[in-house]
């Protein structure tokens, strides 16, 4: 075994583009662009020139509220504003598509960032990347999880070599969501909307596993009909890689008088060193950066603890953006495109197989390289 020099000065903010001036239009004003999307925006000077939302007065508000000078009533007053060469979309996964269909009919869209999931399910995200290749757009999938700054901290440690091989990796989510109303109308919640996160950062650590074995079971506190409340997984790769996350949006009964215990913690095992880390999300509003450790044999004894003043909440949102807006200066496909995407959105789907049918369901299955 080679000696290899350790360094704190780990590689975990995001690139961002040299043209900032680039129009972006907004479609959705919800939560995830209201409090997240359009603060990381404003921070880094990024130039958001209109907004629509389901209804005018939302998007007015919002507009107000992040200095957007122009609101419209519509997504068609939107798309059709020639000064928009970026539509970031942010609206439920079930008008996913019929926006985009929309969109790739204006010539001045060269560019879309699309909220996750990318549509309702595998089949409607093959559509949606179609649309986009067909139409010369480049597509980017909003996986912000990826630029959590610790997150992104652990790829590198992991791709330094300082953890030698990966041999075991851990998600243990105990969190309770705040579900959206649009969520009771698709009849899932956890596996689309929480899991996704998780086996995209998964997919980004250690690359595509072969097969996904889930068990699942409905949320006691979750009262609209689902199967997907409590999801329990575990990914075996090729190299004898296994990943596996407790996706547990029950968390015991805290919001019925017990007290709680609400975190997400993660951990990395390699031949040569460990991480371990924590999620900060869970205790939004209030600002807490994640946080993560990471000890190795090429600097025995010791746990190594950087630290940093980020948050996933909002500051990890300018990732996405900026590497969409980079990929389109550079002509090349974004990290997060849609292309890319189509694995993790199969991963979801092979879960739901999984827990139906009660076996492994490899990648295959669901995704095919065509």
């Amino acid at each position: 075994m080679s000696k290899i020099d350790i360094s704190l000065d780990l590689d975990y903010l995001p690139a961002l583009p040299k043209d900032k001036s680039i129009g972006i239009g907004c479609a959705g004003a919800g939560f995830i662009m209201d409090d997240c999307q359009l603060v990381a925006y404003k921070e880094h000077d990024l130039n958001v020139v209109a907004i629509a939302s389901r209804t005018g007065k939302r998007a007015c508000e919002v507009a107000a509220r992040h200095q957007i000078k122009t609101s419209y009533d519509t997504y068609e007053e939107l798309l059709a504003d020639k000064r928009i060469q970026i539509l970031d979309v942010a609206v439920p996964p079930d008008i996913q598509l019929g926006l985009i269909q929309m969109a790739v009919r204006h010539d001045h869209i060269k560019g879309i960032l699309a909220q996750k999931p990318l549509g309702v399910d595998y089949k409607e995200a093959v559509q949606i990347v179609k649309l986009c290749q067909d139409a010369g757009i480049t597509l980017a999938v909003n996986q912000n999880m990826r630029y959590d700054h610790s997150v992104a901290a652990c790829k590198c440690v992991i791709d330094r070599g300082y953890l030698g091989t990966p041999v075991l990796g851990t998600i243990d989510m105990r969190a309770i969501p705040h579900w959206m109303p649009w969520q009771e109308r698709q009849g899932w919640c956890t596996l689309r909307i929480m899991s996704i996160h998780h086996l995209d950062t998964f997919r980004y650590w250690f690359g595509d596993p072969v097969r996904i074995f889930a068990s699942i079971r409905p949320d006691p506190r979750t009262q609209f009909k689902h199967e997907d409340g409590i999801c329990l997984y575990i990914l075996e790769y090729e190299d004898g890689l296994r990943a596996s996350s407790w996706d547990d949006v029950w968390a015991g009964p805290a919001r019925e008088g017990a007290a709680e215990d609400i975190g997400i913690n993660y951990r990395v095992e390699g031949t040569e060193g460990m991480v371990r880390g924590t999620i900060g999300w869970p205790k939004y509003p209030a600002r807490t950066p994640s946080t993560m450790d990471f000890t190795s044999v090429h600097q025995p004894g010791y746990w190594l603890q950087p630290r940093w003043d980020k948050v996933w909440f909002p500051d990890a949102f300018i990732g996405p953006m900026a590497q969409l807006m980079i990929a389109m200066e550079n002509g090349a496909e974004p990290t997060i495109g849609g292309k890319d995407n189509l694995k993790t959105m199969a991963l979801v789907d092979a879960a739901y197989l999984s827990a139906k049918e009660h076996r492994a369901v490899e990648l295959a299955e669901i995704h095919t390289e065509s």
